[in-house]
């Protein structure tokens, strides 16, 4: 398959070209110039703006799967203009270039809703699932929350909590929703998203215990 990945040099982008040359596809990654050296083997970095779609549209094969994973790292509540400015920006580019394109599928990671923190990043990220339905593109949402793996581990003291949330009724489907997932599953889970697309013109949610599946 035609894969063109934004944000493929960051924490997860890296794991998941690296999975999906190993499946056989034909990768492209939409890089900044200085970090065309970053990307990993087997991919085809081509230069661009995620912010711009008309830099990196016309680079779109008609049948690729287009997966966003551009965002702002380490989110937190003060980031809240970053959230608009690359955040939904970079969505709403990546929307707009897979319409030109005609693409067959675009992915997407968006976040677990609702949440009593975050406002500001859950909402930047509902705008950019908003404006994939708008576009009428047939889509997969993926909705982590915390992702652990390298430089992301901190999350791992909370499991006894999380375990303890997920055993009373009344805190159960929060805690759920709002669980970690760690990097092997969520690229997977990125990787059946890809390989196996939903019915055209429909757009299919993931949450985390789908992300989770992925990798039992």
């Amino acid at each position: 398959m035609n894969v063109f990945v934004t944000g493929g040099t960051g924490y997860i982008g890296r794991a998941l070209i690296e999975l999906l040359v190993a499946h056989g596809h034909d990768v492209i990654a939409l890089v900044r110039a200085e970090s065309k050296d970053k990307v990993p083997l087997g991919a085809t970095p081509i230069t661009g703006d995620a912010l711009d779609a008309a830099t990196f549209a016309d680079s779109l094969p008609r049948d690729a799967t287009l997966v966003h994973l551009v965002g702002t790292p380490h989110p937190n509540p003060s980031k809240a203009r970053e959230f608009e400015r690359v955040d939904l920006a970079s969505i709403k580019a990546s929307v707009e270039a897979a319409r030109r394109a005609g693409v067959a599928q675009l992915v997407y990671v968006s976040v677990a809703q609702p949440a009593p923190v975050m406002r500001a990043y859950i909402a930047a990220r509902a705008a950019g699932e908003a404006a994939i339905a708008d576009a009428g593109l047939t889509a997969t949402v993926l909705r982590p929350w915390y992702v652990i793996g390298p430089g992301h581990r901190w999350p791992i003291l909370l499991k006894p909590f999380y375990w303890m949330l997920e055993q009373l009724p009344v805190t159960r489907d929060g805690a759920r929703r709002l669980g970690v997932v760690t990097l092997e599953q969520m690229v997977a889970a990125l990787a059946v998203a890809v390989e196996q697309p939903p019915r055209k013109g429909t757009i299919r949610i993931v949450d985390v215990s789908g992300i989770r599946a992925t990798c039992n």
